[in-house]
């Protein structure tokens, strides 16, 4: 099994007809590429592997077995993530024991639901905050403005709220959301960006899982881009998973956030997407805390806020100040290299030359550059993940999350088509 990056090459040392209660399972992992300590892995296990049954995990050491965190990701193929408590260099064989558990580990990371939205969270720490349900306008503004299907608050480890909606100045800004700006459908010009114009929405329209465990927490849920005129209709169909790691990097505690989002087209014609410069994949409104002066902007190209729009990028930094705690954090937002015109092009709001300073917007636009359409019945997939830290990291540990993600990317399923 050959991945760019990572190969995890296991080898299934017992006999098929072994039964699981009673006898581990041994593997044997072998790593092509580095792969640290503290951030998540995944391998396929068997298909007729139980996702409920308690599991234990053990490195195999000469004389010890060393206990790992580990959980099972439901789909198809199954596999197993697990945190490796050593650094493993390249080419180095990992010898694991794979066995039932009498009890289910206590969930560290959580997945709570209420009438209103779904928020992961880490022991007594909220991680994010996703609206599965339509979220208001301030008094005064036009309700065209609603929407759900958004992440928001985004929190640090030590607690800072990392996004905003609704501003002022752009009340269709939801935290991190990505609907598509520029789109002809059926003839027809659709928005589902600005929703002023009264054109086309974004809702969450079913919720299909909520995950906790010892490793991870997440969701997963289908969000419509709907067009609204003359009547109302979806467009696409979207089943979008947010996967939270909580990691250990850079002596302290981070969050890594998985969101993968499969589009498919619900019409009997391509969904156009003409060039321009901002909408669909992976949108970021920033605190208004961070702005000209209080933070600053770096991509893997090593371009800043003064640079960095119209130009390519696989992952971009922000990092800044808190407003009244006056400690610095920051998010790195990365695009997959599978995804569309990777290295996506990225919108990012320029610093402004004056005082006045509109604040911090970034976009990984996978139609900036050229046109695209969504074909019927074919589905796009666009994964991103983000890096959520307190401190200040740099980009050498940047570049080993990066690696990391390439390496160990979530497996993608179409079964909420195929129910």
């Amino acid at each position: 099994m050959t991945n760019s990056g990572l190969i995890l090459m296991v080898l299934l040392l017992s006999v098929c007809s072994y039964i699981f209660a009673s006898s581990p399972r041994h593997l044997l992992v072998q790593v092509e590429d580095e792969v640290p300590a503290g951030l998540p892995v995944s391998i396929e296990v068997e298909a007729g592997m139980e996702t409920n049954t308690p599991l234990s995990l053990y490195r195999l050491a000469e004389n010890e077995k060393i206990p790992l965190k580990c959980q099972m990701e439901p789909g198809s193929p199954k596999r197993l993530w697990f945190i490796p408590d050593k650094t493993l260099k390249a080419g180095e064989s990992l010898s694991l024991e794979l066995a039932a558990a009498e009890v289910l580990p206590e969930p560290n990371v959580t997945a709570i639901r209420d009438e209103k939205a779904i928020t992961l969270r880490c022991g007594d720490a909220d991680i994010l905050r996703y609206y599965h349900a339509v979220h208001d306008v301030p008094e005064g503004v036009d309700p065209l403005y609603r929407r759900s299907g958004f992440i928001h608050p985004l929190w640090s480890p030590n607690g800072m709220v990392l996004t905003e909606i609704q501003p002022k100045d752009h009340y269709h800004h939801y935290g991190i959301w990505g609907p598509w700006t520029k789109t002809k459908v059926q003839g027809q010009e659709i928005d589902f960006w600005n929703l002023g114009k009264g054109q086309g929405a974004v809702r969450c329209s079913e919720i299909l899982d909520t995950i906790s465990g010892p490793v991870f927490a997440g969701f997963s849920v289908i969000q419509e881009h709907i067009v609204l005129k003359p009547e109302e209709k979806v467009a696409i169909r979207e089943h979008y998973t947010v996967r939270a790691f909580p990691i250990q990097l850079a002596g302290g505690t981070a969050w890594l956030i998985d969101i993968t989002g499969i589009q498919r087209n619900q019409l009997d014609t391509p969904i156009e997407l003409p060039a321009y410069r901002y909408g669909g994949g992976l949108g970021f409104r920033a605190t208004p805390a961070w702005h000209k002066g209080t933070c600053s902007i770096l991509t893997s190209e090593g371009k800043t806020r003064q640079d960095a729009d119209g130009g390519r990028a696989r992952w971009c930094r922000v990092q800044g100040v808190g407003k009244t705690s006056g400690s610095t954090c920051g998010l790195v937002l990365m695009s997959h290299p599978d995804n569309h015109q990777q290295p996506q092009p990225l919108r990012v709001w320029p610093e402004p030359k004056g005082d006045k300073d509109d604040g911090i917007f970034i976009n990984f636009c996978p139609t900036r550059l050229e046109s695209w359409a969504l074909e019927p019945g074919r589905d796009v997939v666009l994964r991103y993940r983000l890096l959520v830290y307190d401190g200040e990291f740099s980009p050498e540990t940047i570049e080993t999350v990066w690696r990391n993600y390439i390496q160990s990317l979530l497996p993608i399923t179409t079964e909420t088509y195929n129910r």
